[in-house]
């Protein structure tokens, strides 16, 4: 029998789990890139913008937060067709599955597993065709802890937002606080 000192284990088990290729490493999902669109990094530090509002469906709760410039425009108000929010102006909307709060002293539905973020940028040079705003999804996938791309480009999003075009493609308003 071989006995190894803690300090040779110390040493030897973290080269066992490389060489078996489990080793354990986090996801950099500001690596990802939606195909020919929009990068997870054009978001940078989006967990941090201020929240515009929320909203709820049967298969989702989501939160849709926005950048600073987003914010500025949405407080100056009269967005829309005839005034559009400014280029560099950027919105998140995280969804997260639906579940029932088993702490809350009332019936209270909350945010369980995240399914997905979706992105939207408002760059008028870069996205001409699609109203001036590029869009991406990313899905998160639980097991692997990690996000994929979800769309064929920046263009994904647009033909949902077409309905609020005179909203200048925006459906979320800023309502008062």
């Amino acid at each position: 029998m071989i006995r190894l000192a803690p300090s040779q284990i110390t040493i030897i088990l973290p080269l066992f789990a490389v060489m078996d290729g489990s080793a354990i490493s986090a996801q950099d999902k500001y690596t990802l890139r939606v195909p020919n669109g929009l990068a997870f990094s054009d978001f940078r530090g989006y967990e941090d913008w201020r929240v515009v509002s929320v909203s709820q469906t049967e298969d989702a709760i989501a939160v849709i937060l926005a950048n600073p410039v987003m914010i500025e425009a949405y407080r100056a108000g009269g967005y829309g067709a005839d005034k559009p929010f400014p280029d560099g102006a950027k919105m998140a909307k995280i969804h997260w599955t639906p579940t029932k709060s088993a702490d809350a002293p009332a019936p209270t539905t909350i945010s369980g597993a995240l399914h997905d973020v979706d992105f939207m940028i408002r760059d008028s040079k870069r996205f001409p065709d699609t109203g001036g705003w590029g869009y991406a999804e990313f899905d998160y996938d639980a097991p692997s802890d990690g996000f994929k791309p979800n769309g064929s480009g920046a263009d994904c999003g647009y033909a949902c937002h077409t309905i609020v075009k005179a909203k200048d493609y925006v459906f979320t308003a800023y309502p008062k606080r």
